[in-house]
C-alpha cells in the first residue's frame, strides 16, 4: 500500500525502532502505454545499425594506442605519456567485445595491468609495451582470419604470464599489493 505522505514512518518496539523512508524511487520510474515496447531490443537493433563502423573504430583506437606509443619512445616515461597509454589501452580492453574483436581485449588488458601496476614507470620495458601494442594492432588487423582465435588466445595468455611475472619482481617487496592484484576476480 502506498502512503500518501513523504514523511519515514516509524515503529518503535521495545528494544528497537524501524524507520522506513519514503519511497522516492516511484517518480523515476517511467511506464511505456505500449507492453510491446522492449528498449533491450531497441537497443540491441541501434547497435546492429552501428556495427558497421566498428571496424573503422578499433582501428581509430588502434592508431591511438600506436601514437601513445610513439609519443612514450620520443619523450620516455612521463606522467603524460603513461596516461595517454593507459587511457588508449583502457578504451581498447573496454571495447573489444562491443566492437566485435574480442580476442584484442585480453592483450589490452594486460598493457593495463602493466601499467597501472608497476611502482616506477621508469622500469617498464619498452620491448614489453611494443610487444602488447604490436599484438593489439595485428589481432585488430587480422581479426577476420579463421584462425585468429587460437593464435590470439596463445598469444595474450603469453603475454599476461610474462607481464605477470614482471609485476611480481616489481612488486616483490609488496606483499599485500601483490595477494591483491593476484587475487581471483570476484565476479567472473
Amino acid at each position: 500500500m502506498a502512503r500518501k505522505d513523504n514523511t519515514p514512518s516509524v515503529k518503535t518496539f521495545a528494544d528497537h525502532e524501524v524507520i522506513t523512508p519514503p519511497n522516492e524511487l516511484r517518480k523515476a520510474v517511467i511506464t511505456h502505454p505500449d507492453p510491446g515496447d522492449d528498449p533491450v531490443a531497441r537497443a540491441e537493433a541501434a547497435l546492429a545499425q552501428l556495427s558497421g563502423e566498428f571496424s573503422d573504430w578499433m582501428h581509430s583506437e588502434c592508431e591511438r594506442l600506436e601514437n601513445a606509443r610513439r609519443e612514450l619512445k620520443r619523450s620516455g616515461f612521463t606522467e603524460k605519456t603513461h596516461n595517454e597509454l593507459y587511457r588508449a589501452s583502457h578504451d581498447i580492453r573496454g571495447e573489444a567485445v562491443t566492437f566485435g574483436f574480442a580476442q584484442v581485449g585480453p592483450v589490452a588488458d594486460s598493457l593495463c595491468r602493466l601499467l597501472e601496476h608497476t611502482p616506477d614507470m621508469q622500469r617498464i620495458p619498452l620491448a614489453l609495451v611494443d610487444q602488447h601494442v604490436d599484438a593489439v594492432r595485428a589481432i585488430a588487423r587480422e581479426h577476420d582470419r579463421p584462425e585468429l582465435v587460437a593464435v590470439a588466445g596463445v598469444l595474450a595468455r603469453r603475454l599476461r604470464e610474462v607481464t605477470d611475472d614482471f609485476l611480481r619482481v616489481e612488486n616483490s617487496d609488496r606483499p599485500d599489493y601483490l595477494e591483491a592484484i593476484f587475487a581471483p576476480p570476484l565476479a567472473p
